[in-house]
């Protein structure tokens, strides 16, 4: 029998996090790194990666910063390249790398519905491709983390402006890891989705600004997401522990998709 301890252990693993350098991609990496993974964190701006650095070195984290502009997809593979030079095969895959777009449905623009699409949808397909074929197929072993949203899981929520692309894109997200899971299974690897509600981040500080409290008082919990919220089920979903979980989406959400 295996220990809880050991099945978490992911000493000597390579885990890569897009969107990593921020937000909530830096918070996974740091439950990534806590256990033991070598870390990778990709992002646009070599400054951003910088900072995360040494945020992750302060807490005891050595991580590889690599620069990458995931809605330029032809450069994603030149990117897992750097990252197989530099630590060897990928263990794990964190897509978290993600934008969003605001806008009434008749006045929405067809280049910013391509843009979400592209980053939220695309890249993660060309990512995850990439990986598997080069790294997870072949060894028979792999975890793959995709973060789509609650809103990939309903209309949308009462208030707000409506972002249709960003919840098609969500949604398709949550398909994508189903039917990944299902086609991988037969490789022994886990592919797994997180549905995170509100936190606090870049992306979100507009609907902060200006809808905190209503955004607060939306999920039976009565708060938002906090910057250790997810790293309990990313352990979960990175580890041996999750042998028998694949194609799900867990809902990080204070209980919101309980009442929506």
């Amino acid at each position: 029998m295996m220990s809880l301890a050991r099945l978490q252990n992911l000493s000597g693993r390579v885990a890569l996090v897009t969107g990593g350098s921020r937000g909530l991609g830096l918070q996974m990496a740091e439950a990534l790194g806590e256990l033991g993974a070598k870390v990778v964190i990709t992002a646009r701006k070599a400054d951003e990666l910088a900072d995360a650095k040494a945020h992750l070195a302060a807490m005891g984290i050595e991580a590889l910063p690599v620069v990458c502009d995931m809605s330029n997809l032809e450069g994603i593979p030149a990117m897992v390249d750097q990252v197989i030079a530099a630590l060897g095969p990928i263990d794990i895959l964190v897509n978290n790398a993600g934008t969003s777009w605001g806008a009434p449905t008749t006045e929405h623009t067809l280049d910013a519905w391509n843009k979400v699409m592209t980053l939220n949808v695309s890249a993660i397909f060309v990512a995850t491709q990439e990986v598997g074929r080069r790294c997870m197929v072949p060894r028979r072993q792999g975890k793959v983390i995709n973060i789509a949203s609650v809103q990939g899981l309903s209309g949308g929520y009462p208030a707000g402006t409506p972002t249709i692309a960003y919840n098609a894109s969500k949604g398709a997200v949550v398909n994508m890891t189903r039917m990944l899971a299902k086609e991988w299974a037969e490789h022994d690897i886990n592919v797994n989705a997180i549905a995170p509600g509100y936190f606090e981040t870049k992306m979100t500080k507009y609907i902060m600004e200006n809808q905190h409290d209503q955004t607060t008082n939306m999920a039976p919990l009565k708060r938002t997401g906090g910057p250790e919220d997810l790293k309990g089920v990313t352990a979960l979903l990175a580890s041996d522990a999750c042998s028998f979980i694949t194609g799900q989406t867990i809902a990080v959400d204070g209980g919101l998709t309980a009442v929506f």
